[in-house]
């Protein structure tokens, strides 16, 4: 049974989407592997502060129908560069059971073991959910403190978080919370000071969409982050242009009572200016900060399915969720999302199943960051598919999809299904791709000069 300290992958709780033919060999396996990951290594693979996605990507593939095998193989390839832990300081480790104390080494990665093993005492004491409510939902100072560390380096720390609640695993759980509060707190300001807005104006809710359209409209915030930023939303998005994120963020709030549509709409959302984010004639490529937003989409499903968590707590995160990804989509330069670009996409390998897709991502080696993607945008198909062709807040929806089924030459069959895969082949056929597997920084000319052309014949 899995524990705060031990991790045991089990088939009743295979995640959000997954294949049918997850055994329990893979279970056993990815268990073996994440044990031995959570035992003997640091959250951060370098001293930059670099993450260590290994249990990320062992569920993502494990979902995907991953055999024990390829797990072993996909674990080995990144377990090379890891860092192991730091050494538990008792002293300090003491220091945490204080109110007083407990918050005194935040902010600093070396410390993520003691709040690692701070994390698993509480949490064997009182079971995980109880201690996100009491750590991370409570709406005090600490709480709000852990909470907005969640959204911090591109939503890593949620990220995490969402894996653990997802697939039950209160040891991960216990890693998400640790690895939150040795983050910094820059977001924080951001996102409380939306909060704060949006509480004031009590006006009707736009659309992400809608919100998106405005920030491409504004000069003055979509040229507000520089190439040459280090931090494009810290460097560039806040201190050039807070006021004018904080104002456009704001007018999107979320209300309890819809909670599964606003759910969907942030999916979709993210899919819409991750998807669109090209830069024709260039190659196919994702941007590689935009993905993050996808990635972490599906577990906000986990956390609406959750009972322990208020429902007004559902609609904080997500409201949370909504306004870091509108900072993000700014922080790029606002590209316009090119709908076209997926429409008229010619998959390398004509239409696939998803068993076939699939397949590729489990063989392609990397840190997870493109299984996370495939397994987020299938996911994303399941949410929105509810919604009307005629809803504006949903721009990848059904009746776009269905154009890609009328392209003949495509040999496709017109389901929403297959549909989708031609999106999804886009973004496996883009990692396999030559060059650097993602562009970074979508809306800057700069992020693109490294790639070449498309042939001709997907134009």
């Amino acid at each position: 049974m899995a524990s705060a300290s031990q991790i045991q992958v089990s088939l009743d709780h295979c995640g959000e989407f997954h294949v049918e033919s997850v055994t329990q060999q893979s279970a056993t396996a990815a268990s073996r592997v994440l044990q031995e990951n959570h035992e003997n290594h640091d959250i951060f693979f370098n001293k930059s502060g670099f993450h260590n996605h290994i249990a990320h990507h062992i569920l993502t593939i494990y979902a995907l129908g991953a055999s024990p095998s390829a797990i072993q193989k996909q674990y080995a390839n990144n377990k090379s560069y890891q860092r192991p832990h730091q050494p538990v300081d008792h002293d300090i480790l003491a220091q945490l059971q204080a109110s007083d104390t407990f918050m005194k080494y935040f902010d600093q990665g070396r410390y993520y073991h003691d709040y690692l093993i701070f994390f698993q005492n509480e949490i064997e004491k009182k079971g995980y959910e109880e201690v996100i409510n009491e750590y991370m939902l409570k709406d005090d100072d600490r709480a709000n403190a852990i909470l907005v560390r969640m959204y911090a380096s591109f939503l890593h720390p949620l990220i995490h978080l969402g894996f653990g609640i997802e697939f039950d695993q209160p040891a991960i759980v216990a890693e998400a919370l640790a690895q939150a509060v040795v983050h910094d707190a820059w977001i924080g300001p951001y996102l409380l000071k939306t909060e704060q807005a949006a509480q004031s104006s009590r006006g009707s809710s736009k659309s992400l969409v809608e919100i998106l359209d405005q920030i491409r409209a504004d000069p003055k915030l979509r040229s507000a982050a520089h190439w040459d930023d280090g931090n494009k939303i810290r460097d560039g998005i806040l201190a050039r242009a807070p006021d004018e994120m904080i104002r456009y963020a704001s007018q999107w709030t979320v209300d309890a009572k819809e909670l599964e549509l606003k759910t969907a709409e942030m999916i979709n959302a993210a899919v819409y200016f991750t998807g669109g984010a090209q830069h024709p004639p260039k190659q196919i490529k994702f941007d590689f900060y935009y993905m993050h937003c996808v990635n972490c989409s599906i577990f906000f499903s986990s956390f609406l399915k959750a009972g322990w968590i208020a429902p007004r707590h559902k609609a904080r995160l997500l409201q949370f969720k909504g306004w870091l990804d509108l900072a993000m989509y700014a922080s790029r330069r606002a590209p316009e999302p090119l709908v076209e670009e997926i429409a008229r996409y010619e998959p390398k390998r004509g239409a696939e199943s998803w068993d076939g897709i699939f397949e590729r991502v489990l063989q392609h080696e990397d840190d997870g960051h493109a299984s996370k993607l495939l397994r987020a945008l299938r996911h994303g198909e399941e949410v929105c598919r509810p919604y009307d062709d005629d809803d504006p807040r949903f721009r990848i929806k059904d009746g776009m999809w269905l154009k890609l089924g009328h392209m003949g030459e495509l040999g496709c069959i017109i389901t929403l299904g297959d549909d989708l895969t031609l999106f999804l082949s886009q973004a496996i056929d883009s990692v396999e791709d030559t060059g650097n597997r993602w562009v970074r920084g979508a809306g800057f000319e700069e992020a693109w000069e490294a790639y070449g052309d498309r042939p001709r014949a997907q134009l």
